[in-house]
């Protein structure tokens, strides 16, 4: 074949190829004659078919099949014999040779972007610093005391009289908004603790006084970052008829209750609270060094980003930032940047995201770092448990959708690389409060 280069701007490459007529003629022939040994047609013996009629009757099938076959065999000897490695799908454009008759050379063009050259910094020289927090009495002590609350009894109170503080109401309510019923506004027989959370803010705090019998109205807004975004930030009433009024009886902190729990005594409680804390901790420590490394690795990358990596990337991000905008959901330092800045913004991010993720990539090939199957097999079936009742369905979806399971297999990969760098890097141990650990670092920018 012959390939003329017609591209070489930055990592975006263009090339001519030109297969000649003779090359695909013999194709085209070899492959006739393989299916006229094969094919029955009436009046004819097995095998001694006329080439003559097998090319009359499959002529055109067999060059489409022919041409898809030598333009996918040409562009991968292009970019094998010229070292190309792509960042993405070639695009390729048939200029001629298409037709049946196969008297012209195959021509097409190719045009791609590679990846770039790849200098990996010196690992060992990267400084970071690992931040660790150990639970204290107090926070096992706060999850011993929600424990505890959770496993309170009720007695009702026969007194007729408006509830207090810290007493429950036994409710029936009916949500609207603009006088309008909502899905999953409405219920019957729930307890409301006055002035207790887990309701929309407000909500418990308006039952104060409300008596067995009675009925109330009451108005609420939902939070901004209320889960079911339709009615994040929308004011709505509810209208209220208290049923019972009782008084929470909470257990004793004590080995009994350890004991209906399923364990030995409180101590071992207090143990296995105290291992939840600390994993925990030990998963935010992660995030934030983690986080730290990226920010570092990020400062070494002057390589240039492959335009359209950078445009899929932006354009997933985007999507996002635009389903924020219509639900009232953007970031509080977002919300007064006008559209030219967001966008702005976004790109560099975008284009952060994709240097970060070619320089992980070339760390992890160029020092061995694989996923095994054990490990994909162990990250499908924990995508699967999230949805109990339909886990054989989802591994078979997996299984037979390989390109959906390598969006499992992106992540394994980054932390088995981001393991392989922090085994290298110089980390230093630093004691810190779990309000410390727990601040969020800035934005990526």
């Amino acid at each position: 074949m012959q390939v003329t280069e017609t591209l070489n701007q930055g990592l975006k490459r263009g090339f001519t190829v030109v297969v000649p007529a003779s090359e695909l003629e013999s194709k085209r022939t070899a492959k006739l004659t393989e299916l006229g040994r094969t094919m029955k047609l009436a009046g004819f013996r097995p095998g001694k078919i006329p080439l003559a009629v097998v090319r009359q009757r499959y002529g055109t099938a067999v060059t489409g099949e022919i041409l898809e076959q030598t333009v996918n065999d040409a562009t991968r000897d292009l970019m094998t014999e010229r070292g190309l490695r792509q960042a993405s799908q070639p695009k390729v454009e048939l200029v001629s040779g298409a037709e049946p008759t196969g008297a012209t050379d195959l021509e097409f063009t190719v045009e791609l972007e590679l990846l770039p050259e790849i200098v990996q910094p010196d690992l060992t020289q990267l400084s970071l610093t690992r931040l660790k927090a150990e639970p204290d009495p107090a926070t096992v002590d706060k999850a011993l005391a929600d424990i505890a609350k959770r496993q309170r009894s009720f007695e009702t109170i026969e007194e007729t009289r408006g509830a207090t503080t810290g007493e429950v109401l036994t409710v029936d309510f009916l949500g609207k908004v603009e006088g309008v019923p909502f899905e999953g506004g409405e219920a019957q027989d729930v307890n409301v603790e006055i002035g207790g959370e887990g309701f929309i803010p407000g909500f418990a705090e308006q039952l104060d006084g409300l008596a067995p019998g009675e009925s109330r109205t009451i108005e609420v807004t939902f939070p901004e970052d209320y889960q079911a975004t339709e009615l994040a930030g929308k004011l709505a009433t509810f209208d209220i008829t208290a049923k019972a009024l009782k008084r929470a009886i909470e257990p004793a902190i004590d080995d009994d209750l350890a004991k209906k729990l399923g364990f030995e005594g409180l101590e071992q409680v207090r143990e296995a609270l105290s291992g939840q804390v600390r994993q925990e901790y030990d998963q935010m420590s992660r995030m934030r060094i983690k986080r730290e490394l990226l920010d570092q690795l990020a400062l070494q990358t002057p390589f240039d980003a492959p335009e359209g990596m950078v445009e899929g990337e932006f354009q997933s991000i985007w999507s996002r930032v635009e389903q924020d905008q219509k639900a009232g959901r953007l970031d509080e330092e977002d919300k007064d940047k006008d559209e030219a800045t967001l966008r702005s913004d976004y790109r560099r991010i975008a284009e952060r995201r994709v240097k970060l993720g070619l320089l992980l990539a070339e760390i992890g090939r160029s020092n061995g770092v694989t996923v095994t199957s054990d490990e994909m097999v162990r990250a499908m079936r924990a995508e699967a448990s999230r949805y109990p009742g339909q886990e054989a369905q989802v591994i078979d979806f997996f299984r037979q959708n390989p390109q959906a399971a390598e969006t499992l297999r992106g992540p394994i990969f980054e932390n088995k690389v981001v393991d392989y760098v922090l085994e290298l890097a110089k980390v230093e141990e630093k004691v810190v409060t779990p309000e410390e650990l727990a601040e969020i670092p800035p934005a990526e920018l």
